[in-house]
């Protein structure tokens, strides 16, 4: 009955608390030696607060969050395209979150260590292969530090949430490659600073070339009365730019980015000064991959960003991971740790998430700010001289649509997995 589970990010955690949930027992292999929080900001959408809420995190997450209240798009002049409530206050049943990566996963990780037991949360354990068996498979793992065998557990099925650069992927697609780098970079960082708008308001600025992404990730203000602020810098870069991919995730230097904010002082928010003020800012590329035809082999199926990596465009990435997680939990339930669990899964989740990463990259509800600096490039006074009513209301109820959380579908549906189930109940 074990369910073996390679990767201790946000979606495999996630997967393991639900498991647990429904009585299923469960042992999850992360590759590196200690699971630290890191990362910067991300929002936790509607649909997926739900499933955590029914995990019984809803405290936890207020503790360290902070309820979203709004998201608003602004032209690279400051000036407002389209604001749209989210959360409670979008008519939903659950809250949105701003939640720091980190403390998300570190939420994960602390309950699922409560709850399982440290000895079914296994690190520096990478996995190497697997081989069927009859009854079930068998997965093999190496610590990567030392090369050494890190050993062979049996389960009835394996879930691959290993992330972008799965090692199960990369044996069942051995000729995919790396990721596909769009020649966007993002410059991510935090800084303690005022509060804007709401206090609890979500912002994009600009348009598809510059682009300027921020919001809170803390509830409280430190004693100069700052939040934390989350902020995203991007830039597509020209053709001649030289990306050195073997720097994944290296350190930002400002000079590199800062002077095509400098300008974005406005009214209501001080770009510039956020970046400038950044204790530690990081550098990233926009990747994802295409999306693949199968997902399942046998005992074997990929989830998260194993599966479906996708451009955090409409803050979809980790919500994506979760509601997978909680689908394969359910068909778990119906139909045991089967292949047919996992057939049934895929049937569900992959040609949703297919849409989903192909809409991200057409700059899914950010086509607004796109089609502002395409037709008004020096500014307007108001929105509607440039984008009609109905064309801004089509691209936001798009994308819900395609993601999953259109208010009144969400709310009429029950939670994927009930906080009661059981399997064999």
């Amino acid at each position: 009955m074990t369910v073996l589970i390679a990767g201790g990010g946000i979606g495999g955690l996630a997967l393991a608390l639900s498991l647990h949930q429904i009585g299923v027992p469960v042992k999850v292999f992360e590759s590196v030696a200690e699971l630290k929080p890191l990362g910067v900001g991300i929002n936790v959408l509607p649909h997926a607060v739900r499933e955590l809420i029914e995990l019984g995190l809803l405290d936890k997450l207020d503790a360290s969050g902070v309820r979203t209240r709004e998201l608003a798009y602004f032209s690279k002049h400051g000036k407002p395209i389209w604001s749209e409530p989210r959360g409670l206050e979008a008519g939903y049943k659950w809250p949105q979150f701003s939640i720091h990566r980190g403390t998300l996963q570190q939420i994960l990780l602390d309950t699922a260590l409560e709850r399982l037991g440290r000895d079914n949360i296994l690190t520096s354990h990478h996995l190497t292969g697997w081989t069927e068996t009859a009854d079930g498979v068998r997965a093999d793992f190496v610590d990567r530090a030392t090369g050494k065998a890190a050993g062979t557990y049996e389960g009835a099925i394996l879930i691959a949430a290993d992330g972008i650069h799965s090692a199960a992927r990369e044996k069942l697609y051995p000729n995919e490659g790396p990721p596909i780098w769009n020649g966007r970079i993002l410059w991510r960082g935090v800084t303690p600073a005022k509060a804007f708008l709401t206090g609890r308001s979500m912002i994009m600025a600009g348009h598809e070339i510059l682009k300027f992404v921020c919001y809170p990730i803390s509830k409280e203000a430190d004693a100069n009365g700052n939040h934390l602020i989350n902020w995203v810098a991007e830039r597509h870069m020209p053709p001649t730019y030289q990306w050195r991919r073997e720097d994944y995730n290296r350190t930002a230097r400002l000079e590199e980015f800062l002077p095509w904010f400098e300008t974005w002082q406005f009214d209501w928010l001080d770009v510039p000064a956020l970046i400038r003020n950044c204790p530690h800012a990081y550098e990233y590329p926009l990747v994802d991959r295409d999306p693949v035809s199968q997902w399942t082999f046998g005992r074997v199926t990929l989830m998260g960003d194993a599966a479906h990596p996708m451009y955090p465009i409409g803050s979809n990435g980790a919500s994506q991971a979760i509601l997978d997680a909680r689908v394969i939990t359910r068909e778990i339930l119906a139909h045991g740790p089967t292949q047919a669990a996992l057939l049934a899964y895929e049937a569900e989740r992959r040609p949703a998430t297919t849409d989903l990463v192909l809409l991200n990259r057409k700059n899914g509800p950010e086509q607004v700010m796109q089609l502002v600096e395409e037709r008004a490039p020096d500014g307007y006074k108001v929105v509607t001289d440039v984008l009609s009513q109905k064309e801004l209301e089509d691209i936001a109820a798009n994308y819900k649509r395609v993601a999953g959380f259109q208010v009144e579908a969400l709310n009429a549906k029950p939670p994927i997995v009930s906080k009661d189930a059981r399997a064999g109940a």
